[in-house]
């Protein structure tokens, strides 16, 4: 199995983002739109379509928020590429609509969902949340969507729901970079019942109150923000209820380098690099990465007693 990691000292350690980013990023994100706008009448919604009323969360940092262009050209999505702007250059090939995502597994009420019933599910609100990424940078991300709990309280799991599956769609035509075997696909992640029913654990269908462009994984993503970024699943089209932990797809691939937790953590580094800084996107200068990633008073208490170092 190839597996392309970051190198250890990425350019953005030798010459400011703003510098090296910039026009390499501008150009695809305009091919990106361009590509989006000539198949929007295909099967996609268009980033820049509104989203219903949403209304302001109660999760809503002060911190300056990551400028859309970055937050839609800059990402990891290895389904399309694993270069930072291979999704923006290449996800125009996503068809968003129809699209359905199967909820499944130790549950009362399985249901197929329609993406429309599920963008009508619960009130959507604006949550703006710290990304990390475990190659060492961040964003600030205005995300629109409702929390994942409202979904399980609908679908009322059994006793033996223990954990939540969540899988994404494996279709190599629409998704370039799966025909290469960087991952085993389709990508599979997963958490903890409790992680899921946290009131921070986010389904979303927005950004910056319009739909998820289809880089950034619509139609509907997972977002956790005090693990790292790949725990957060995009383009998702089943939701299971397991009694026993999912096999992640990059704990399948690195188990000794990506933990099934994954919570952002100064004090455990990566096997080939520090977690202890990193740099938001916009930024020159490196920031103390936080436990948790910030979110330490409302997420702590799901770890307590375990060793954080082994359970990584």
């Amino acid at each position: 199995m190839l597996i392309r990691h970051p190198p250890d000292i990425p350019p953005s350690d030798i010459t400011p983002p703003e510098v090296y980013r910039e026009r390499r990023r501008f150009i695809q994100g305009l091919g990106a739109a361009v590509a989006v706008t000539a198949l929007g009448t295909a099967g996609h919604v268009s980033a820049g379509s509104r989203l219903p009323a949403v209304r302001r969360g109660s999760h809503v940092l002060d911190d300056a928020k990551t400028p859309y262009r970055d937050v839609t050209t800059y990402n990891n999505f290895y389904e399309f590429g694993t270069g930072k702007d291979d999704p923006a250059a290449h996800a125009g090939t996503l068809r968003t609509r129809p699209w359905t995502v199967v909820v499944e597994g130790a549950v009362k009420r399985p249901r197929l969902w329609d993406i429309e019933a599920l963008l009508r599910l619960a009130p959507l609100e604006e949550r703006v949340y710290r990304m990390r990424c475990v190659e060492g940078w961040s964003m600030v991300i205005s995300w629109v969507g409702f929390p994942l709990r409202e979904l399980i309280r609908r679908t009322e799991p059994t006793g033996r729901a223990k954990y939540v599956e969540f899988v994404t769609l494996h279709d190599p035509a629409q998704m370039p970079g799966q025909r290469r075997r960087v991952l085993d696909w389709p990508y599979v992640e997963g958490l903890r019942m409790d992680e899921a029913m946290h009131p921070l654990t986010l389904l979303a269908m927005g950004l910056y109150g319009e739909m998820l462009p289809n880089q950034n994984g619509a139609p509907i993503r997972l977002v956790v923000p005090w693990k790292y970024g790949f725990k957060s699943a995009k383009s998702l089209v089943a939701i299971r209820f397991v009694e026993k932990q999912p096999r992640t797809a990059w704990m399948a691939a690195a188990p000794n380098e990506y933990g099934f937790y994954s919570n952002v953590n100064p004090q455990v580094d990566h096997p080939r690099w520090s977690q202890a800084k990193e740099r938001r996107i916009g930024e020159f200068f490196k920031r103390d990465t936080l436990l948790f990633n910030g979110y330490a008073e409302q997420v702590a208490d799901l770890y307590r007693g375990m060793d954080l170092k082994r359970h990584f």
